[in-house]
């Protein structure tokens, strides 16, 4: 099973742009598909974004369509947030979410995956 940790998270102001990675330390990353979640305080986690085993399809919420996008490169087992437009409604801590799958689908739903990273804070100011 591999391992995940995030990383690039920060304190921002509005309309600034970050990138969030997602790196893991197992062999059979690509096995995996990948997903963004994040918490905001006072709220439960929500799903954000997710991507294939194989980097072609992704799916957003709908609030960050257009600004963020996500990417993977399985030679170097790590799956990309980037995000920009930030605004002040995307602070929240940022947690990278796998689950092995045998076909290209994805999943939305936090129940359905099984590794977790630690999470990275993100912070948008006004």
């Amino acid at each position: 099973q591999v391992q995940l940790e995030e990383s690039g998270g920060g304190l921002v102001q509005a309309g600034a742009s970050l990138r969030l990675s997602c790196t893991s330390s197992g062999s059979t990353f690509g096995s995996y598909s990948v997903a963004w979640f994040r918490q905001a305080p006072g709220q439960g986690r929500k799903f954000v974004a997710t991507i294939s085993r194989n980097g072609i399809h992704a799916l957003y919420e709908e609030s960050v369509k257009g600004r963020f996008t996500i990417s993977r490169d399985n030679s170097r087992n790590a799956v990309y947030l980037q995000m920009d437009s930030l605004k002040p409604e995307d602070t929240a801590v940022y947690s990278c979410a796998g689950r092995v799958t045998a076909t290209e689908d994805m999943n939305l739903l936090e129940s359905r995956h099984n590794v977790w990273g630690q999470g990275t804070q993100v912070t948008v100011s006004s």
